[in-house]
C-alpha cells in the first residue's frame, strides 16, 4: 500500500492551526497577566489609600495631644487642610438630628451619614419590634474625592468638619464644613424638616479654587449595603435593586441575582437603592454628567439567615462652576410607599415595581386608588377580599362569554366527529367541512381563547400589585402575620427545593380551589375540543393539566406575600361559584342546542378569521392539486 504523505496545504493547515492556538494560548496568557495587573494596582490604591489614611489619623491625633498649633507632622499629612485639625472637632464625635420620622447621625470625621433609622417602622424580628435602620455600623459611606494643587488626592472621610447646628423655623440645619482657613472650605449641608422622609442636602465649597486643581474632576462616592428588614430573605432580596433616573425622565434598573451588575449612564438625575419597603435616595438638581454604578448580590444561600441583602456603590463625578462645587440635592430616606414616593413630584414612584405599559396602568389609576379606599374603612385582609370580588365580578361578563363558546363546542361536537370520521382520508376537506359547520352552527372556535387572553393583564397586574403594596406590611389577617409575607403554619425540620422549610395554608387553599376549579371545566373543553391528526391529544394534555397546575401554584407561592395567595384562593373560589350559576341556571345544553339549529337555518355571513381561514384552506387545496398533477405527469 502507498504510504500517505502531508501535501503542501495539509502543512500550511496545520500551520495555520498551530499559529492559532499559540495566538489564544498567549492571548489568554496576556488577559490574565492584565487582570492580575489591575487587581494588583487596585490592591495597591486600596494600601496606599489606608495608608494614608493611617498616616493623616496619626498626625491629628500626635497634634491634639501636643498643641493647637499645626505642625510639620501635621502639615506634611494634610497638606491645605491642615486648618481642620486644629479644631476641637478634629478630636472625634458626632451631631445627632431628630424629627417625628427620622433620627440621623453625623460624624465630624468625613460629615457624613453614619446612622438613619425610620422612627415610624419597625423591621422584621422573631425577638423584638425594632425600629427600621437603613443606615448603621458603617454599612454606609459618602466620600469626596479631592485633587488639590499640590499634587495630592485627599478623601473627605478621612477628614474632621467642624458642625454647627441651628434652626430655621421648625427645620433643622446642620452645616458641616472641612476647613483649609476660615474662610476657605467644603460644606456639607443637612436640613431635616419636620413630618417628611426628605432632607435638604447640598455640597459646595468657598475659596477653595486656589486649593483643589481644577483640572481633575473630584468624585463623589456614594456606597450602602442594604439591611434585610423583612421576614423572608428570598422576598426581599428579590424586590431589592437599584433604580436612577437619567436622560430627563428615563428610569431603570440593576438587580444581580447572583454576582453583580455594572452600568454607566449620563445625566443621572437621582440614583435609588431600594429595599423591598424602604429606599435610600441621594437626588440632585444639578444633573450628575455621568455615573458609574455598581449591584452586588451578598445572599449567596437563602436558607441562611443574613444580615445585608445587597450591596450598592455609586460613583458620580462632580463638576466646578466658577472654580467651585455647588450643588443643591435632597436625601430620601423612607418607605417605598407609592403614595408617598409619587408625593414629592420627581418620578420616585418609578421605583416601584408596579409593571409596565397596561400592567402598569391598571396599577396605578384602578387598582390602588380602588384598594387605597377599601383599606380606608375596612380591615386589611378584608379589603383584599373586597377587592378580589370586584375584579371577578368586573371580568365575570369574559367569564360567561368563555364558558358559553366552550358549550357551543360541545354541543356540536358529535357532528364534529362525524365530520372527522367521513373524511380521515382528505384532511383538507375535513378543515374544510369544519369550518363551515361552524360557520353555519355560529360557533367560532377562537371566541373562548379571546375572553381568557383579556384577563392576563389584570392578573399580571395584580401579581405586581401586591408585593409592592407597603400598607400590607406587617398587616395581619387570620393566622397570617404579615400579610407582605408568607403565612406559616408549620417550620419543616428541612428544606425542600423550590418550596422551603414551611408550609404555607393560602397557597394549599388556593392551590385547591384551582384543582376544583379545573375539575369543573376540563370535561368540557375535553369534549369542545376536536382532536386533529398530527397534533397532541388536547384531552390527555387537560388531564395533567388538573394535578401538575395546582402543584405548580403550591411551590411558586409557598415563600410569596399571603396577600397575593389570599387573592388567589378568593379569586379562584368565586370564579368556581360564577362557574357553577353559569353551568347550572344560565347555560343550559338545550338551550344551547337550539340556538345552534336556528342558526343553521340562517343564512350568517362569515366573520374575517373564518373568510381568512377558508380563503387559507383553498389556497392549500389548489397547491395540493396541482402537486398531484404533476406527480401524475411523471
Amino acid at each position: 500500500m502507498e504510504e500517505k504523505k502531508l501535501d503542501r496545504n495539509s502543512i500550511v493547515g496545520f500551520i495555520i492551526i498551530a499559529g492559532l492556538l499559540i495566538w489564544m494560548m498567549l492571548n489568554n496568557i496576556n488577559k490574565e497577566q492584565e487582570s492580575i495587573k489591575q487587581d494588583a494596582e487596585v490592591a495597591k490604591k486600596e494600601v496606599v489609600a489606608k495608608t494614608e489614611a493611617d498616616r493623616i489619623e496619626t498626625a491629628i491625633t500626635e497634634h491634639v495631644q501636643s498643641d493647637s498649633l499645626p505642625n510639620e507632622s501635621l502639615r506634611a499629612a494634610l497638606g491645605h487642610f491642615a486648618y481642620s485639625a486644629t479644631l476641637p472637632s478634629a478630636q472625634g464625635g458626632n451631631t445627632e438630628l431628630k424629627s417625628d420620622l427620622l433620627s440621623l447621625v453625623v460624624e465630624n470625621k468625613g460629615g457624613y451619614l453614619s446612622k438613619v433609622e425610620v422612627l415610624d417602622q419597625k423591621r422584621f424580628s422573631k425577638t423584638s419590634n425594632e425600629i427600621v435602620e437603613l443606615i448603621k455600623d458603617n454599612n454606609s459611606n459618602l466620600n469626596l474625592e479631592l485633587h488639590t494643587t499640590d499634587n495630592r488626592v485627599f478623601n473627605t472621610k478621612d477628614l474632621y468638619f467642624e458642625p454647627e447646628l441651628t434652626k430655621e423655623g421648625e427645620n433643622q440645619v446642620l452645616s458641616m464644613r472641612l476647613k483649609a482657613s476660615e474662610s476657605q472650605f467644603l460644606e456639607y449641608r443637612y436640613v431635616l424638616k419636620p413630618g417628611d422622609y426628605m432632607l435638604d442636602f447640598s455640597i459646595r465649597s468657598q475659596g477653595l479654587s486656589k486649593i483643589v486643581d481644577l483640572n481633575k474632576t473630584p468624585q463623589l462616592n456614594w456606597e450602602l449595603k442594604s439591611f434585610r428588614n423583612e421576614k423572608s430573605i428570598s422576598y426581599e432580596n428579590r424586590y431589592t435593586r437599584l433604580y436612577y433616573e437619567y436622560e430627563d425622565g428615563k428610569d431603570n434598573d440593576l438587580n444581580p441575582t447572583s454576582g453583580s451588575s455594572e452600568k454607566i449612564v449620563n445625566n443621572v438625575s437621582y440614583v435609588a437603592y431600594k429595599q423591598h419597603f424602604f429606599t435610600s435616595i441621594l437626588l440632585t438638581d444639578k444633573k450628575f454628567t455621568k455615573a458609574d454604578l455598581v449591584a452586588k448580590n451578598l445572599v449567596n444561600d437563602e436558607k441562611i439567615d443574613t444580615v445585608f441583602t445587597k450591596e450598592f456603590v455609586a460613583k458620580l463625578p462632580m463638576e466646578f462652576t466658577n472654580g467651585e462645587l455647588n450643588y443643591d440635592m435632597n436625601w430620601f430616606f423612607g418607605p417605598s410607599d407609592y403614595k408617598v414616593l409619587k408625593s414629592y413630584d420627581r418620578n420616585l414612584d418609578n421605583i416601584v415595581p408596579l409593571g409596565w405599559g397596561i400592567f402598569g396602568w391598571l396599577n396605578r389609576f384602578l387598582f390602588i386608588p380602588v384598594f387605597g379606599v377599601l383599606s380606608s374603612f375596612l380591615p386589611y385582609g378584608i379589603a383584599i377580599i373586597v377587592l378580589t370580588v370586584l375584579v371577578r365580578l368586573l371580568i365575570s361578563p369574559l367569564t360567561y362569554k368563555s364558558y358559553l363558546s366552550q358549550a357551543k363546542m360541545k354541543a356540536i361536537r358529535p357532528e364534529v366527529n362525524e365530520l372527522n370520521e367521513k373524511y380521515k382520508n382528505d384532511p383538507m376537506k375535513k378543515q374544510q367541512e369544519t369550518m363551515n359547520l361552524y360557520s353555519k352552527a355560529g360557533v367560532n372556535p377562537m371566541a373562548g381563547c379571546v375572553p381568557a387572553l383579556l384577563q392576563i393583564p389584570i392578573f399580571y397586574a395584580l401579581f405586581q400589585f401586591f408585593p409592592s403594596a407597603f400598607d400590607l406590611r406587617q398587616k395581619s389577617f387570620l393566622w397570617a402575620d404579615d400579610l407582605s409575607s408568607y403565612d406559616s403554619i408549620l417550620h419543616l425540620p428541612f428544606s425542600i427545593p423550590f418550596y422551603g422549610d414551611h408550609v404555607s395554608l393560602f397557597p394549599l387553599l388556593a392551590s385547591i380551589a384551582i384543582f376544583v376549579y379545573m375539575k369543573m371545566t376540563t370535561g368540557d373543553q375535553q369534549m369542545a375540543a376536536p382532536t386533529q391528526e398530527g397534533m397532541p391529544d388536547m384531552g390527555k394534555l387537560m388531564k395533567i393539566m388538573i394535578y401538575i397546575s395546582p402543584i405548580m401554584m403550591l411551590f411558586f407561592f409557598n415563600n410569596y406575600a399571603s396577600g397575593l395567595s389570599l387573592y388567589y384562593f378568593i379569586s379562584n373560589s368565586i370564579t368556581i361559584g360564577i362557574m357553577y350559576v353559569i353551568k347550572n341556571y344560565i347555560v343550559k345544553e338545550e338551550k344551547i342546542k337550539a340556538i345552534i339549529e336556528d342558526n343553521k337555518t340562517k343564512k350568517r355571513p362569515k366573520g374575517k378569521f373564518q373568510r381568512k381561514m377558508q380563503e387559507m384552506m383553498e389556497q392549500a387545496q389548489e397547491q395540493q392539486r396541482l402537486k398531484e398533477q404533476q406527480n401524475k405527469k411523471k
